[in-house]
């Protein structure tokens, strides 16, 4: 047939405009469908809608991550900053005490600006920050024969000795329970410290099941923590060595999610000793487990697994991913 015609010709569009309909009729749909959510209860997949913090299931955008030693024996109490932390883990150290690792994102640091008091670094540190990625690393100091492990990692070092300008002493109490650090300060000598990620945690409804649970403890060889649900507050509040937990400006520690996160507790793999008669202890992250995550006045006991350092960290319950509630996150790892 010719097209010559008008009539030809009109017939032609008229057929081609109809084909372009029923293909976006097939397509949109498809796009639509493909641009939602993804992967396990945790936040938008990238591009996908508004900014969801990976370590705190809150709104917002990721910001660079500062991680801070926080001494936590009797004489350092109360501590600074610890509450604007994204991520608390309390570690086991010599004489069976307890310290933090917390991690905290550049978009909402303390507002004090400061952050302690500060202490030496230890080994069961690396492991725990290699999940997210290089970055800033304050602590006070640590064992001669460690630095060069600490040197080596994947990690800015920044004690006094790498950022001087970031650490300062307070008068209000003795050595050396009054070392301070200013996070912005770390920030600003490295500016490449790696961007909060993805380390492994899902947030989201609870997961049906659960026990009903006021309050519930978690111990080392001389420290315990006990976190008592707050319903008002949606949190659990923090009591350690059965005192209430405060921090400088009054306000008691809480959470609303608590991972009590049991470990193969063992020695140094390195033969490190900060007491001259025994081995370091060594709490090891890589591996699986037990663990009981408590949320919204419920404990859910389950299991947490990272087959390699290079893996996340994974935590279910009755076979599936276990959800925490949006805010920050204490870690405690607990001696199997």
């Amino acid at each position: 047939m010719g097209l010559g015609s008008a009539s030809a010709r009109t017939k032609l569009i008229a057929a081609g405009a109809l084909a372009l309909v029923v293909l976006a009729a097939i397509l949109i749909p498809l796009l639509v469908k493909g641009s939602g959510n993804g992967g396990a209860a945790g936040g938008p997949t990238p591009g996908s809608g508004p900014a969801v913090n990976p370590l705190t299931g809150l709104p917002g955008s990721a910001g660079r991550i500062v991680a801070v030693k926080i001494d936590n024996i009797v004489y350092a109490r109360p501590q600074t900053g610890i509450d604007s932390a994204d991520v608390v883990y309390a570690i086991e150290v010599e004489g069976g005490l307890s310290r933090f690792l917390a991690v905290f994102d550049a978009n909402h640091l303390p507002s004090g600006g400061v952050i302690g008091p500060v202490r030496s670094a230890r080994e069961s540190d690396l492991p725990i920050l290699q999940q997210y990625g290089k970055v800033a690393f304050a602590y006070s100091g640590a064992l001669s024969k460690f630095l060069p492990l600490l040197a080596r990692a994947d990690v800015f070092n920044a004690s006094p000795t790498q950022v001087p300008n970031a650490f300062s002493r307070s008068g209000d109490r003795p050595a050396p329970y009054n070392e301070y650090v200013s996070p912005a300060a770390v920030l600003q000598k490295y500016p490449d410290s790696a961007v909060a990620r993805d380390v492994g945690f899902r947030f989201g409804t609870a997961p049906a099941g659960g026990v009903a649970t006021a309050s519930f403890t978690a111990r080392m060889p001389a420290a315990s923590f006990t976190f008592t649900w707050d319903a008002a507050g949606g949190k659990y509040l923090v009591a350690m060595d059965g005192k209430a937990a405060q921090t400088t400006d009054g306000a008691q520690m809480g959470a609303p999610t608590i991972v009590i996160q049991k470990v193969a507790e063992t020695t140094s793999p390195h033969g490190f000793r900060d007491v001259p008669s025994q081995l370091s202890p060594y709490a090891p992250t890589v591996g699986s487990g037990a663990d009981v995550v408590l949320r919204g006045g419920r404990a859910y006991a389950g299991s947490w697994s990272r087959p390699t350092a290079a893996d996340m960290t994974s935590y279910t319950f009755d076979g599936q991913t276990m959800t925490f509630a949006p805010g920050q996150l204490w870690i405690i790892l607990e001696p199997a």
